[in-house]
């Protein structure tokens, strides 16, 4: 089959400047354009991170929030605009995404991401990315993930600090979210106690974007945290491994 039986020229236009990346190329193309990604939150992670996957033609993303617009939510989340104070997140992001890509089939459900829904959802989903902001949603999409087998990238922010991790669970040998963090739903702190300045969510949204692509395309991600400081612009990383008395994912589980 042809590159243009593959591609309608106008989507070759589209995606002409990343084909040209070796690493990525027409192969790279043929596989986002036929994964489904699941982003649980529509936020300040969600919004450039989708806007990302959107641009670069993943083929169906799925977007999950219960929130609704909020005027202070603006200054972050920049796929909002003024008109969409009021709506619901995940519907407003998808409008946003339709318009900067009609070839990618957006899929908003106004819902919380419990249990019952992610495996649901999970089956026909290829990746997850967790941008939400509270440890019980993100240790059920953990869980979900291992059930089901699919890679994570998690992000959160806070104030001036950030924090990425990708777990390819795929692999039975990978550490999960609960190796690191442990199982715990304790020490939430939301935006609207603590702060978040906007460039600092916009970083951490658009690298797990990054990773999605990477683990999208086959390309191996290295099991680290990447903790950003946006004070200094500086970046730190600590290795980790897969925990075999981990509750979630290891051995002795039940």
């Amino acid at each position: 089959m042809s590159d243009q039986e593959v591609f309608s020229d106008d989507q070759l236009q589209r995606y002409s400047r990343q084909l040209l990346v070796a690493e990525f190329d027409l192969d790279g193309q043929e596989a986002i354009a036929g994964a489904t990604v699941l982003l649980v939150g529509c936020g300040g992670l969600a919004n450039p991170a989708a806007l990302y996957l959107a641009g670069a033609g993943v083929g169906r993303l799925i977007l999950v929030d219960d929130d609704t617009v909020d005027t202070s939510n603006l200054h972050r989340q920049i796929a909002f605009r003024g008109d969409q104070v009021g709506q619901g997140k995940a519907a407003a992001l998808a409008a946003q995404l339709n318009a900067l890509n009609p070839d990618v089939a957006v899929e908003p459900h106004a819902a919380m991401a419990g249990d019952d829904w992610l495996d649901q959802q999970l089956p026909e989903v290829d990746l997850v990315l967790d941008c939400c902001d509270n440890f019980a949603t993100r240790q059920a999409i953990n869980a979900a993930c291992v059930r089901h087998r699919k890679p994570l990238v998690s992000g959160a922010a806070i104030r001036l600090d950030g924090q990425l991790a990708a777990f390819d669970l795929r692999d039975p040998d990978s550490a999960c979210y609960a190796c690191v963090y442990g199982d715990g739903t304790d020490g939430d702190l939301a935006c609207s106690e603590a702060g978040i300045l906007g460039p600092v969510v916009g970083t951490i949204g658009t690298l797990q974007a990054l990773l999605a692509l990477h683990l999208l395309t086959g390309k191996p991600v290295a099991p680290r945290l990447r903790l950003f400081d946006g004070r200094t612009l500086s970046w730190r990383e600590m290795a980790f491994r897969k925990d075999p008395a981990c509750p979630v994912c290891g051995r002795s589980r039940t």
